[in-house]
């Protein structure tokens, strides 16, 4: 599955909230809100990554784990869509970023 799937997925899932937002506090919420709900999804997924890492007790980790993830990719790709971001182009402009990053500063450590 391409990007583009996962996108389009997400926001059929994001239109089912936002009907049920509205049906229960009057509004949608706001891009705002939807990645205060991210940072949520992320500290919840930091302990299961304590969990995984012995510092934490967690029944069923590996399957929350999975799951918290997929929340918290569900969320990055419903916020680049409601800022009309083109996700695919700007994780591979990054990832060249990165690499010319890491092979420069490897360079220069020889």
């Amino acid at each position: 599955m391409d990007i583009r799937t996962l996108s389009e997925r997400a926001m059929e899932i994001r239109a089912k909230y936002r009907a049920l937002e509205k049906e229960k506090i009057g509004r949608e919420w706001t891009r705002s809100e939807v990645a205060q709900g991210l940072v949520g999804d992320v500290g919840d997924l930091m302990k299961l990554v304590m969990a995984k890492e012995g510092l934490r007790d967690i029944p069923d980790a590996d399957t929350k784990l999975a799951h918290e993830l997929s929340d918290c990719l569900w969320c990055i790709l419903v916020l680049a869509e409601k800022y009309d971001i083109d996700l695919e182009k700007a994780f591979l402009k990054t990832m060249d970023e990165l690499d010319k990053r890491i092979t420069s500063e490897k360079g220069q450590s020889a």
